[in-house]
């Protein structure tokens, strides 16, 4: 075995002082390798040729196999390096670090994403509505996507009833506030994401606030949040990810009017009738539920983000969690719709 070893480094020095290409040197060390095999797979065993070439097959077999894997993983990084590198805009000042390059990995091994993608995302400014049971997955997976800087906006305090759902926030934090509650996970989730807080019910005034955001998602649960923030996003220009739950079902859709979508109040121009919609607390609520309808959530703001596949703009999602249904109709924009009826 040792003077097969010699003669491939004799071959790759006789080629390095001959200045052959690396290509040509691999060549001829691929060939020995071959000569090697077919010497102790032809040979009977305790033959003196072949015991000079190891004795076994099977130990240049396994041999192939390791250098393979090394190659393997040496055009791995070569691949996400050069993803990350070679293209992402010129433009861009920023690069990612060599802990963000690992980090985001599985991100950009993805053909969709990519590095250009994963720097869209870190560039991007998300504003979530709502720290609760929407919320709290939104908050989570868009932190560990990587988004450069997320906003949350939430009036309310950690509850020891919000813990059966809201995934974010932990029993030593009962009665801090949401929003402090939230930032501490995601913080330690990912140090590299930056958040910002603000302890307060959204409002009319809330326009210039969604106005500093490239996209915002609606994790609210009452009516008069979600037609404001319609309003706001419509107003805005800003891409609208809502969705709704109640016991166990869910609906999820991709407002936005500046792209020929409808608005959220195309789609439900009039409001129930109090009492006509129970909200959780009042219906109750499978606990995973808002985790599946919230992870489908931030699945679209990536998507969106990203560049990725084709968000539901003009498709309305219904999940049924009880016997595992999900169906997907089509909405369009009304001409008609106070809000946004004159941008169609």
């Amino acid at each position: 075995m040792m003077l097969v070893l010699a003669l491939a480094i004799a071959l790759w020095i006789l080629g390095w002082a001959l200045d052959t290409p690396k290509r040509t040197r691999w060549a001829a060390i691929a060939g020995l390798w071959l000569a090697v095999v077919l010497v102790n797979l032809a040979l009977p065993v305790g033959h003196p040729v072949r015991e000079m070439t190891g004795g076994d097959a099977r130990v240049w077999l396994a041999v192939a196999l390791g250098f393979a894997a090394i190659a393997g993983y040496r055009s791995l990084l070569n691949r996400l390096k050069f993803q990350v590198d070679l293209n992402t805009p010129a433009t861009v000042s920023a690069a990612f670090s060599s802990a963000e390059v690992e980090r985001y990995a599985r991100h950009i091994l993805l053909r969709e994403i990519g590095g250009p993608g994963q720097r869209r995302l870190k560039d991007a400014k998300v504003l979530v509505i709502g720290a609760g049971g929407l919320g709290a997955p939104i908050l989570l997976y868009l932190a560990a996507a990587g988004v450069g800087e997320i906003g949350v906006i939430d009036d309310d305090s950690v509850e020891a009833s919000n813990l059966q759902r809201q995934i974010i926030h932990t029993d030593q934090r009962i009665g801090m506030d949401k929003v402090q509650s939230a930032e501490i996970a995601m913080r330690a989730l990912n140090p590299f994401t930056v958040v910002k807080p603000y302890h307060r019910r959204l409002d009319a005034a809330s326009g210039s606030l969604i106005a500093e955001y490239d996209l915002v998602l609606d994790g609210s649960d009452n009516f008069d949040t979600r037609y404001l923030v319609n309003r706001l996003c419509v107003a805005a220009e800003k891409p609208l990810v809502a969705a709704a739950i109640t016991q166990w079902e869910g609906q999820l859709s991709v407002y936005d009017p500046a792209k020929g979508s409808p608005c959220y109040e195309c789609v439900f121009p009039v409001r129930p009738a109090p009492g006509m919609v129970p909200s959780c607390a009042e219906a109750g609520v499978a606990a995973p539920l808002p985790g599946v309808m919230g992870s489908m959530m931030a699945m679209e703001a990536i998507k969106l983000l990203t560049g990725a596949g084709e968000p539901l703009r003009g498709r309305l999602l219904i999940h049924d969690a009880l016997y595992a249904e999900t169906r997907i109709i089509g909405v369009k924009p009304r001409s008609n719709c106070a809000v946004c009826g004159i941008k169609h």
